[in-house]
């Protein structure tokens, strides 16, 4: 068993490695995802609006929706979108 070292930084092969396994980790979720039928994915969300409606969550507070705007703002301007 590895002994887990806590350490602030990752080498250039850990971060190569690890960028390896989420192109090929994302690529098999698209792949899922494009193989839903539309049926299947209108029910899902079907079921995720129902279940945001049971818990009251019909309208986000205008103060939490402009701070996620701020924040996509942000976000675009740090990587220039």
């Amino acid at each position: 068993m590895r002994k887990l070292v806590a350490r602030n930084r990752i080498t250039r092969s850990e971060a190569q490695a690890f960028r390896k396994r989420w192109k090929i980790a994302n690529a098999a979720e698209r792949e899922e995802l494009c193989n839903i039928p539309e049926d299947e994915k209108l029910k899902q969300l079907a079921t995720l609006m129902r279940i945001a409606k049971d818990l009251g969550w019909t309208k986000a507070p205008e103060v939490e929706v402009n701070e996620v705007r701020d924040r996509w703002n942000k976000l675009r301007k740090a990587y220039h979108a």
